[in-house]
């Protein structure tokens, strides 16, 4: 009887780890896009079965690195694009490949089990609601984006898996469209996430400019290190560092709601609680935390850098303690709660600490995740609470003066600060650029300018800012 070879294994499971949430989204917007959805229960067991097989190869993996002392597992699917020789400074290429190793597979068994566990709840909680199917397409589109980006091994890899996710949260936010404020709050979140994707895109392209490939392992240096990470190397000098690594705290720093893109996180509080729980408390909040520790040897090349981050951290978490001692409803409170202890995790990453800020990440996504979940039934046990003993709970905070309470129940002015030095600039500057083009055309074309689009007058219809506070405007009565 012939025996199979462990690499063999290990190559078939990680396969299955990579391939399995994929072919999730696959049959279930196959059968939405064909008008045959599946039924409640035939989606449950899909999402039961493939996410448990995918966490099932994800232990097998870890298993077999634990048994054998390894510490990297690489997974490709082949070199796409190769222009140019390897010694030529203008060479191009490009290749899909997954890493295993002692960051990846804790992350991704942990988002499978999360993931798993949400899935679950959601089967109950969305039970015969009428966007069921919209729900788990998009969710499994979620959990496809989280594998893809806590395995990828090139930086085009990861950016595919950090487009699913932000794409799957936005709309998840705006699930309830037939209200204004969820799709005015899943614009503002998706506007955050763009520049976020802008500043990983820009890293992309530096890196490639700078070393010709984005492939995660030369750029950290694991390998050439037979221990990977968290050791690492990376080849890149100071000032090549601070750039490429600028943009990846950046890309963090609008994915993870770190100041000043804090604003946003609140606003995703509008989405079904099962999203909620595993988006903004337990794994999409904490994807800036991962592709901080991802590239820790960056970060370690670049002293200045390594001290902003931890200036940003721990900027974050007291923004996040202070206002979160006001807000007055139970998933605001978390998603503050979750975003101080996301600040000192990046905070931990910035001082050079690696297993400590993971097993933190760890530890405090779980944590949150029960805490989401419990937040409906923990809003009636408080009232249950407050019958019994005859009057509201009075919760202490003394200690805030009369402008420190403000700053805090204004979130710090943050989404306006934004939108005034942020938004509206650009949104000049493109309608200056639209006017122009306006100009040029009717010039060429021989004919007169037409006129300048006059802003109403301010004794005119009542007007108030909606969506991203990129312009857009709605009268009343419209």
């Amino acid at each position: 009887m012939p025996v199979l070879d462990s690499s063999f294994i290990i190559q078939q499971s990680s396969f299955l780890t990579v391939a399995l949430p994929a072919l999730l989204v696959a049959v279930l917007g196959v059968a939405s896009l064909a008008g045959r959805p599946l039924s409640e229960r035939a989606t449950a067991r899909a999402v039961a079965a493939t996410t448990g097989l995918a966490l099932l190869a994800a232990v097998a993996v870890l298993v077999h690195m634990l048994a054998t002392d390894s510490h990297h597992v690489v997974i490709g699917f082949g070199e796409w694009v190769h222009i140019g020789s390897h010694t030529d400074a203008a060479h191009y290429h490009f290749a899909v490949k997954f890493i295993f190793d002692r960051l990846s597979v804790p992350f991704v068994a942990l988002s499978l089990v999360l993931c798993g566990t949400i899935g679950a709840f959601a089967d109950r909680y969305m039970h015969r609601e009428p966007g069921y199917n919209r729900f788990f397409v998009l969710y499994s589109v979620f959990t496809a984006g989280m594998v893809t980006t806590a395995l990828a091994g090139t930086i085009e890899t990861l950016f595919l898996g950090w487009e699913l996710v932000g794409l799957s949260s936005a709309l998840l936010v705006g699930f309830f469209h037939d209200r204004p404020a969820p799709v005015r709050n899943a614009l503002r979140v998706w506007v955050v996430y763009r520049v976020s994707d802008a500043a990983l895109l820009l890293a992309a392209v530096v890196l490639h400019k700078l070393s010709g490939e984005g492939d995660l392992d030369q750029l950290t240096g694991y390998h050439a290190d037979p221990q990977a990470w968290p050791f690492g190397h990376c080849p890149l000098t100071e000032l090549q560092a601070l750039l490429v690594g600028g943009l990846l705290v950046v890309a963090a720093a609008g994915k993870s709601a770190l100041v000043p893109f804090s604003g946003w996180l609140p606003r995703a509080m509008e989405g079904p609680t099962p999203s909620s729980a595993v988006f903004y408390g337990a794994l999409s909040v904490h994807l800036g935390a991962y592709l901080l520790l991802r590239a820790g040897p960056v970060l370690d090349a670049s002293p200045l850098l390594s001290w902003v981050v931890v200036a940003l951290g721990l900027v974050t978490a007291g923004y996040a303690a202070m206002v979160g001692r006001v807000q007055t409803d139970i998933k605001s409170i978390l998603s503050f709660a979750s975003l101080a202890q996301v600040g000192l995790i990046v905070a931990e990453i910035g001082l050079g600490w690696r297993y400590v800020p993971l097993a933190h990440l760890m530890g405090h996504a779980c944590l949150r995740t029960l805490q989401f979940v419990r937040a409906p039934s923990a809003i009636r046990d408080h009232s249950g609470i407050e019958n019994a003993l005859g009057g509201r709970q009075v919760r202490g905070g003394g200690w805030f003066g009369v402008r420190a309470y403000r700053f805090a129940l204004e979130r710090g002015h943050l989404d306006a600060l934004l939108d005034r030095f942020v938004a509206e600039p650009f949104v000049r500057f493109f309608r200056a650029c639209t006017a122009a083009e306006e100009r040029a055309t009717a010039w060429l074309a021989g004919r007169p300018a037409a006129a300048a689009v006059v802003e109403p007058p301010a004794s005119g219809p009542r007007e108030r800012a909606v969506g991203s506070g990129l312009g857009v405007r709605e009268h009343d009565g419209v």
